[in-house]
């Protein structure tokens, strides 16, 4: 109950995130489409997007976390505050050679991230433009991050959660107050991005400070922890970003497809709630608690904690797959059919937002597999099998392109997933650190049935609602949020029906907390 507890706090304020990055690309939508000013701002809101997953989603504190909390339970805060100045002062000093190289040497990145745009050259003097303005939010963020990690150790998940709420609000105000009266428009919100990373990390540094956690910088030095922390952290931002990365060279491969990155982005954003509030959220509270049971010596409670994780994990994500893959289309027109983005951008849109719905079950499992890994202080295994979802993601994605346009893509970056996924869960199985226990195979059975249940009654009611969806903005919104409403309610019924999960269990489990 203290993970579920936890993994609430950081699920609820990830979900008040989504809600408004929702609003945030409603407005994005109707002010600029699909079109050459779209593809370029997406293409360089990648970059800090990539980098707040990698970061600021978990990723960093593969290697962070287990060091810092050794330090902090061993030898005490002043310790464990030494180590994460030291770490912050040294990532700090990699991340500004960093950003200079990449503002100076842009139009080359442009030629890699965006090969598409060599055809248009306004298109790639946008995102030359664009990429310049927002590449320092990587700074920032990566500050925050070090600063959530902090938190997170101490058990504090509350403001590291509510970061990313700052970025939809900053961008937001700039949609609303400035845009209208911008030329372009994409320069004014790739301003709000940079601005974004300034009011997190300010954020961030309050809510250390009222944590007793003040970090004060210096000049860099590569102590022993630190190069620990290196020896770590590399390849576990690299495994723990996997899905970021994989992403990312679907949107290199997009941009020989016009309005392909668009339209990927918008599906991405979609099925990104459910990956956040589930997938994000149980990545975070499950490497601490990890990293505590297995310096505790409790392999046994480690393995509990391991197989709870999952089964709340997908007792949320299995529906919400199912929801995404069958009522697509009504979701994305209801949300972003209007101003410069067409009826022919829905169309492809759902599209791509369906496949990806194939592959968020995997998504989220890598979130729960993972923190197995990093809290052993093993991240070389998880980058070896990154590593190899790359690969099959580069091969799958190109080749199913040629057939299938932006749609092969979201395929390959699906594919990707399952096969990452499949390796890590094998992996952990033979060195005894995972095995489903007897109550994860009665209830994933239950759960896929409750879910199929719940998914025939959504395209009903969705064939039946259809001409309501046509109807203003308001009303279309507000019958789109009764239907996955009783969509919820179905699908409650059925796990209670099923016994995927009764009251009775939930009742017992909150007096047991």
């Amino acid at each position: 109950m203290s993970l579920l507890r936890s993994a609430a706090t950081v699920g609820g304020t990830t979900f008040l995130s989504r809600i408004l990055g929702f609003v945030r690309d409603m407005m994005v939508a109707s002010a600029i489409g699909t079109g050459p000013i779209a593809d370029a701002f997406f293409v360089a809101f990648r970059f800090p997007n990539m980098f707040r997953s990698i970061f600021a989603e978990g990723a960093f504190n593969s290697a962070f976390v287990p060091l810092f909390a050794k330090r902090l339970e061993g030898e005490g805060e002043d310790a464990a505050r030494r180590f994460a100045q030291e770490a912050t002062s040294a990532l700090l000093f990699a991340l500004l050679v960093l950003t200079i190289l990449a503002m100076v040497f842009m139009p080359a990145l442009m030629h890699v991230f965006a090969p598409g745009f060599g055809d248009d050259p306004q298109k790639r003097e946008w995102a030359i433009q664009f990429s310049r303005v927002t590449f320092p939010y990587l700074m920032f963020i990566s500050l925050t991050a070090v600063q959530a990690a902090i938190l997170n150790s101490l058990g504090k998940f509350f403001a590291g959660a509510a970061a990313p709420v700052m970025l939809n609000v900053t961008m937001i105000v700039a949609l609303f107050f400035v845009v209208p009266l911008a030329a372009n428009p994409g320069l004014v919100l790739s301003y709000g991005v940079a601005a974004a990373g300034i009011v997190q990390f300010i954020w961030l540094t309050i809510s250390c400070q009222r944590a007793g956690m003040t970090l004060r910088l210096s000049w860099p030095r590569f102590t022993p922890d630190v190069k620990r922390l290196l020896t770590l952290g590399v390849p576990g931002i690299v495994a723990g970003g996997i899905g970021q990365v994989n992403l990312t060279i679907g949107t290199m491969i997009a941009t020989l497809q016009a309005g392909a990155v668009s339209w990927l982005y918008y599906a991405d954003r979609i099925y990104q709630l459910p990956l956040g509030v589930v997938g994000i959220a149980i990545g975070v509270v499950l490497l601490p608690d990890l990293s505590r049971r297995l310096r505790a010596k409790d392999d046994d409670g480690a393995h509990r904690s391991l197989n709870r994780a999952l089964e709340f994990s997908l007792l949320l994500t299995v529906p919400a797959a199912v929801a995404l893959a069958v009522i697509p289309y009504d979701i994305i027109k209801v949300l972003f059919e209007r101003g410069h983005f067409s009826a022919s951008d829905t169309t492809a849109t759902a599209l791509a937002l369906a496949v990806y719905a194939v592959g968020l079950p995997a998504f989220v499992m890598n979130k729960v597999f993972s923190p197995a890994f990093f809290a052993r202080e093993n991240t070389k295994t998880p980058l070896k099998f990154a590593g190899i979802s790359v690969i099959v993601n580069v091969i799958s994605s190109f080749t199913l392109f040629q057939y299938f346009g932006f749609a092969g893509i979201a395929a390959g970056t699906t594919i990707a997933a399952w096969t990452n996924v499949g390796l890590l869960a094998a992996r952990l199985w033979r060195q005894g650190h995972f095995a489903p226990d007897a109550q994860l195979i009665k209830r994933l059975p239950l759960i896929l049935i409750a879910s199929a249940g719940m998914g025939t009654v959504l395209w009903a009611g969705s064939e039946y609602l259809a001409p309501a969806f046509e109807l203003h903005f308001v009303a279309s919104v507000s019958v789109l949020a009764g239907l996955i409403a009783g969509g919820i309610i179905v699908y409650a019924g059925f796990c209670q029906i099923t016994g995927a999960l009764r009251l009775a269990d939930l009742r017992r489990a909150v007096r047991r907390g």
